[in-house]
């Protein structure tokens, strides 16, 4: 791809937001988003958005949970936060399930590859 082909980065100077984070370093992380004009003013005419950000640990590792909050403001979000990331955790949670229920029903056909990620290279070994 030549340099003429790439794609203008550009940020959106219409959707600004200024961004301030408040942890308790324990559980999580609370981010206000609060919508900027291009002078860095806040602008009235957007809500302030609050994302929560947490993390629960897996026998695989740790399990990124990141969920908005509909709040008015920051002490409303903190109220929220735990029950916010519990539901995301319980989507995400069956979220999996079903991508696991799925994988565990796909069949495999023997030169059609299949399976998460992609089939089988040359030579690989096929199971009749």
């Amino acid at each position: 791809m030549s340099n003429d082909q790439l794609p203008e980065i550009k940020l959106d100077t219409d959707n600004l937001y200024r961004e301030e984070m408040f942890t308790d370093h324990k559980v999580g992380t609370l981010r206000r988003m609060t919508p900027v004009t291009t002078e860095g003013e806040p602008d009235s005419s957007r809500e302030v958005l609050y994302v929560g950000q947490a993390q629960m640990m897996t026998p695989a590792g740790a399990l990124p949970l990141n969920f908005e909050i509909e709040a008015t403001s920051l002490t409303d979000a903190l109220d929220k936060f735990g029950t916010e990331a519990q539901a995301c955790l319980e989507r995400t949670l069956e979220e999996l399930r079903e991508m696991q229920r799925q994988q565990a029903s796909s069949i495999v056909v023997p030169g059609q590859g299949g399976g998460v990620g992609g089939g089988m290279g040359s030579g690989g070994i096929q199971i009749p």
